[in-house]
């Protein structure tokens, strides 16, 4: 998530500026030229200079790019923080437990997070580039030209370039979206007054952890979507998730089509269309959170002969090249895969296939993905429907959370682990975990299915007790017994 047209330069732009007066010139030819510097952008620029290659790295916005600055952490430690409050008021299902606590100051709660969003910009971006003495920074608009790119009326000669230039927020179109004054997944995050009640459109990862963390911190939120809650999600994870929502006081309005928008005195009002009938939705404020597009104006793409697919990404193949031979593309911008750990992976494959005879292949068959709800949604793999689709005659394993220790003894067992084989070899395909830990269970299954590991081996293996991650052992039990009918580690 490489955010090339982000947010506001200020201080960034000056300390960058320097660091590019201190080790670029003018007339330099370069090997490579990366285009963006996000994670995508840092990742193909330090893994080309660890090979030699002398880089001019190009930034726009803010350095850093999405995940650092308005994405991944800023959201995610906003989410840590309203879930103190939430186990504060489910506290008592520990019998002999009480447990108070209070929102005071939300101000507060974001300038700390602003805090830790300055100190690893400085740390993981800004204050790597002394450390690599082959990557010029460069700050300004870039736009591609003949042998390499050009930057604030500079040309800059290069043999390779790669665009890692990321996304940002889509806004669907909705009559009257351009009169209403809408909430991003950026600006949500800036917010230092929480409304009273605030209308997320869009069932997406990114409206699903935003609408429960504006829920838990006191909001009263109505989540929209046109099909239904985490539609790429496995259903029956999807569905569980849905009535969790439900029961923390979140009303989801699904299978819609949008009819209009408008201000109004009050707020804002949407119009859908639901069962065949007109339903308003009233609200203080709205957050709009219906994907991604990528950032691909100004670029010059048309001129250069680079293919762009309808959705605006940056058309590769599988091993980063784009439709021009010396130009690659990776991240957000590409349009697939949007996950701050693809884009760096993406753009180090197209940095080392730049340099040698493009041999390295892009693979996302074992790519974890990981949704910060309560309870966490992490997947792997194919879901049972994509792999029927893919051809495979399948077998499936369904176990709900009351069948894992770990959440019987934390008395929380929202949540259940499904895995998908297929039917012949007994391979894993894919496995889709919905619980409280669940995120830091799924790099098992993603080692499974990477390695060709089927059910048996899965069985076969020693697993920690009182862990969710046994639950994937226990899953894969299930294929063939009653769970239900063993005792404590008696896999």
């Amino acid at each position: 998530m490489n955010g090339y047209r982000a947010t506001s330069v200020s201080q960034d732009s000056a300390d960058t500026a320097r660091h590019s007066a201190i080790n670029g010139g003018n007339g330099k030819t370069y090997d490579l030229v990366v285009i963006g510097a996000g994670s995508a952008g840092f990742s193909a620029a330090i893994t080309a200079a660890e090979q030699g290659a002398q880089v001019a790295l190009i930034g726009s916005g803010t350095i850093g790019g999405t995940c650092v600055n308005i994405g991944c952490v800023p959201s995610k430690t906003l989410i840590r923080a309203v879930e103190t409050l939430h186990n504060a008021r489910v506290a008592a299902r520990f019998a002999g437990v009480t447990a108070e606590a209070e929102l005071i100051d939300w101000r507060g709660t974001v300038r700390q997070k602003d805090a830790l969003v300055s100190e690893l910009r400085q740390a993981k971006y800004r204050g790597l580039l002394p450390a690599y003495s082959g990557i010029d920074y460069r700050e300004g608009p870039a736009r591609l030209a003949n042998g390499g790119v050009e930057v604030n009326g500079t040309r800059i000669p290069a043999d390779k370039i790669i665009i890692a230039t990321g996304a940002r927020p889509a806004i669907p179109v909705i009559p009257g979206i351009e009169t209403v004054p809408y909430l991003t997944s950026t600006t949500a995050l800036d917010l230092e007054e929480l409304p009273r009640s605030l209308l997320v459109i869009g069932g997406g990862y990114i409206g699903a952890e935003l609408a429960q963390m504006f829920a838990r911190a006191g909001v009263h939120v109505t989540l929209a979507c046109r099909s239904r809650l985490l539609p790429e999600a496995d259903p029956d994870i999807g569905a569980a998730l849905t009535g969790y929502f439900e029961e923390e006081g979140i009303t989801l309005v699904s299978g819609i089509a949008y009819r209009a928008i408008r201000k109004t005195e009050d707020g804002v009002s949407l119009t859908v269309m639901r069962d065949g009938r007109d339903v308003v939705i009233d609200t203080d404020q709205v957050l709009i959170t219906t994907g991604r597009t990528p950032n691909i104006e100004g670029l010059g793409l048309a001129e250069h002969d680079i293919a762009v697919s309808p959705k605006g990404g940056i058309i590769v193949d599988d091993r980063m090249r784009t439709t021009r031979s010396d130009v690659y593309a990776a991240g957000d911008v590409t349009g697939r895969d949007q996950f701050v750990y693809m884009a760096a992976y993406g753009a180090k494959l197209a940095a080392r296939n730049a340099f040698t005879d493009d041999s390295l292949r892009y693979d996302n068959s074992a790519m974890p993905t990981i949704v910060f709800t309560d309870p966490q949604v992490a997947s792997v793999g194919l879901t049972e429907i994509a792999a029927q689709s893919a051809g495979h005659a399948v077998r499936v394993s369904k176990i709900d959370l009351d069948q894992v220790p770990r959440a019987l003894a934390a008395r929380d067992t929202r949540g259940l682990i499904k895995l998908v084989a297929d039917a012949v070899s007994g391979r894993l395909l894919g496995a889709h975990i919905l619980a409280p830990e669940g995120a830091d269970s799924i790099q098992t299954a993603a080692l499974a299915i990477r390695h060709g590991l089927t059910v048996d081996d899965l069985t076969e293996t020693i697993f920690p007790y009182l862990t969710t991650v046994e639950g994937l052992k226990l899953a894969a039990l299930a294929f063939n017994k009653d769970v239900a009918k063993l005792s404590c580690c008696a896999g």
